[in-house]
């Protein structure tokens, strides 16, 4: 061989060594790389992580998350941003006004005294029946119940009117309103429960949903922020053209108005009411008052 053909197979041979650890090393750059983006990954993974779990421990949950909602008002709700329930025709010169807690048991008493009777009166024109909804038990007791089913009584009213009469009713029956002290409103389930012994509910998978998804607890929110406005003294409270009206003279100021009163006169247990927000304990046969401080 050569010395020529040597030193050209020397240098063929060196360039074939540098392309390979070039190639070699651009692999290593390459695996380093990757290296570095997984644990950059990584890094912004648990980051995220951290913050996403920061977030949602400061993020307001429960009713104070429902103060951001966007608010839904059920169809067939009344006033500018559905602050009311109405029964009749909105037109009736004539109005009672009727505030009541839906935990209250002296407004259980009341309508299944005396329920029926303003309802149909509405409905028969003699006057407009304006229902506003607050939640005294819920801030004198604790729990939430007061604001549940008012929410829960948004989404029959957004099936209809009769739906949200019939569950009303039930909700105030003897059969499944609660103690006072029992915060049962509170519970979905409860409240999907008394539903499905109205038929106009109890198939009814958008009321099943809205109550679960909490649809209209901004409405309940506002209907109780515009319940307090009233300054009413207690519930249940009656006020007829503006005026409140004793329990006892109810039947008298209803005969006014064309109603007419089978038996006439309201029971002891109608007369009773809860008044905000202090707390005494009446003897057994008694419901709870909640008094307003003097």
């Amino acid at each position: 061989m050569s010395k020529r053909n040597s030193q050209e197979a020397k240098r063929a041979a060196r360039e074939r060594l540098r392309a390979e650890r070039e190639r070699q090393a651009k692999k290593d750059k390459a695996r380093r790389q990757a290296l570095v983006g997984v644990a950059v990954l990584g890094v912004l993974a648990v980051a995220g992580g951290i913050f996403l779990a920061v977030t949602k421990l400061t993020a307001p949950s429960g009713w104070e998350a429902a103060k951001e909602q966007k608010l839904v008002k059920p169809a067939n709700s009344s006033g500018k941003d559905g602050e009311y329930i109405l029964v009749g025709n909105e037109s009736a010169k004539k109005s009672v006004d009727v505030y009541e807690d839906l935990r209250c048991p002296a407004c259980a008493q009341f309508e299944q005294g005396a329920g029926k009777l303003l309802v149909k009166g509405a409905e028969d024109g003699k006057y407009k029946l304006r229902v506003h909804l607050g939640d005294l038990i819920d801030g004198n007791l604790g729990g939430e119940g007061s604001k549940n089913a008012i929410s829960a009584l948004g989404a029959a009213l957004n099936v209809s009117k009769d739906a949200y009469r019939d569950y009303h009713e039930k909700l105030y029956s003897p059969q499944f309103h609660p103690q006072e002290t029992q915060d049962k409103f509170a519970e979905d389930d409860y409240l999907i429960k008394v539903a499905d012994t109205v038929p106009a509910l109890k198939k009814d998978a958008g009321f099943k949903k809205a109550v679960e998804d909490g649809k209209y607890d901004r409405w309940a929110l506002d209907m109780v922020a515009d319940f307090k406005k009233s300054k009413v003294n207690g519930t249940p409270t009656i006020r007829i053209d503006g005026k409140d009206v004793d329990q006892q003279q109810l039947p008298g100021e209803l005969e006014k108005l064309g109603v007419k009163i089978p038996g006439g006169g309201t029971d002891e247990g109608r007369r009773r009411s809860c008044s905000p927000p202090e707390v005494s304990v009446p003897g057994p046969e008694q419901a709870q008052r909640h008094r307003a401080p003097v």
